[in-house]
């Protein structure tokens, strides 16, 4: 709904960086904040009730997969803005795996274009390899020119270690990360969940650990010697969270982000749920063991960024055996949910932290201006709470596709509302 001028009534407003609430008014007029105070004077201005509700500057997901060009079936860019609005995200960065890749900067122009009438911000991220190929590099250059803010093959790793360092030199001119799918593919021959104990029970071909964290280890060393930012997609084992960990300690260009289902379900759900394909997804569902470490090191400080990698199927993709089905669930309806259940309210990350990592961090990532809630400044903005409890149910997807694992499964704490661009998109 397009609402330019907007009075936000008594919302606790959290200021991340500075660590403080407040409760006050907001005035909104034609899209910037004009007025923050008690009994805001705003005659004849549309108003939005947030007693009881908390606003912070807009949320972010660094890691989606809005599916368009090539792959509309699954999703598009309407559809996967109006999954991240009712999650509470102003922001997406989608990645390139398309069809034809985000590996030149018309289909970057293509996504940005396709964004502006969207009340979510969608940020392109480029291929690092033309045709994510991984033998040459993109043109990363005229990509960023065109609006790319990182360079990725997600979905494939850049397995060839010179190109990982030239993309790393060239990154650290353009000042942009280069976003691994951290996978040495030499130790994963084709699995499908975890390898480890369930999937010798199961019979399931697995996926060892040690690929990812071999991977890991390399671009940390590469990112050293380069000084080129290297972000680490989706991490999801222990010991990949201690090379980072260790990483970070040297003084390495390195960051990371953690999938909330890494820090929510582990492989038992697999089995637990009959092979069900919704529990497929890549990196697999790992131990509980891993899933602890996950919150230790968000809780520390390794682990940077909380994302959903939001990966819309069809359901007749996913619908067929479990080991011919594709990877991937989504995660934008999903995702503040289980943070408030499974990090907020057990008391692993405080309030500030957790939204801290779902706004300030991805953009400091990815060099993007971070949105504040302040007089003079465009309003961009979620609006939530961290207790309401509720259940996620199948009338709550607003993605085009609808594999998910969390159909039926408790929530604790919603987001009502976003507003950005001069509109407000609240929760239906």
């Amino acid at each position: 709904m397009t609402h330019p001028d907007l009075c936000i009534r008594e919302a606790m407003i959290l200021d991340v960086e500075a660590g403080t609430e407040r409760r006050a008014d907001i005035l909104i007029q034609n899209g910037v904040i004009t007025e923050i105070g008690e009994r805001v004077d705003a005659e004849g201005v549309p108003e939005y009730d947030a007693r009881g509700k908390r606003v912070s500057p807009g949320w972010m997901d660094m890691h989606v997969h809005l599916r368009e060009p090539g792959q509309e079936h699954k999703e598009t860019v309407h559809t996967g803005c109006r999954a991240a609005a009712f999650g509470g995200f102003t922001a997406v960065a989608c990645m390139p795996n398309t069809e034809p890749p985000i590996h030149t900067r018309d289909v970057v122009e293509f996504i940005v274009e396709r964004a502006k009438k969207e009340a979510v911000d969608v940020y392109p991220i480029g291929c690092v390899s033309k045709k994510r190929a991984g033998e040459e590099l993109a043109e990363m250059a005229d990509m960023k020119a065109g609006g790319a803010v990182a360079f990725s093959d997600d979905g494939s790793p850049v397995g060839d270690a010179g190109l990982m360092r030239h993309a790393l030199e060239y990154a650290s001119m353009l000042d942009v990360p280069i976003i691994n799918h951290m996978e040495d593919l030499d130790l994963n021959p084709h699995g499908h969940m975890n390898e480890g104990e369930i999937s010798t029970r199961l019979g399931v071909k697995g996926i060892p650990g040690l690929a990812e964290e071999v991977m890991i280890a390399r671009d940390a060393l590469i990112a050293e010697y380069t000084r080129g930012p290297v972000h680490v997609a989706h991490i999801s084992t222990a010991r990949a969270v201690g090379i980072v960990r260790d990483a970070k300690q040297r003084g390495v260009p390195i960051t990371a982000e953690v999938c909330a289902h890494h820090f929510t379900l582990t492989d038992q759900a697999v089995e637990d749920s009959d092979y069900h394909t919704h529990t497929k997804m890549h990196p697999p569902l790992r131990t509980a063991a891993d899933v602890e470490a996950m919150k230790a090191g968000l809780a520390d400080g390794t682990i940077d960024a909380i994302c959903t990698d939001h990966a819309p199927h069809a359901p007749n993709e996913k619908d067929v055996e479990f080991e011919a089905a594709p990877f991937g669930i989504l995660g934008l309806e999903t995702a503040w949910g289980l943070i408030g259940r499974e990090l907020i309210r057990p008391g692993v990350l405080t309030l500030a932290r957790a939204v801290e990592a779902i706004t300030i961090a991805p953009r400091r990532i990815m060099r993007i201006p971070v949105p504040r809630v302040a007089v003079g400044e465009k309003a961009n903005l979620t609006v939530f709470d961290e207790t309401t409890e509720w259940t996620f149910e199948a009338r709550h997807i607003r993605s085009k596709s609808r594999n998910t694992p969390f159909v039926g499964a408790p929530m604790v704490g919603r987001a009502w509302a976003i507003y950005n661009k001069g509109r407000l998109v609240e929760e239906e």
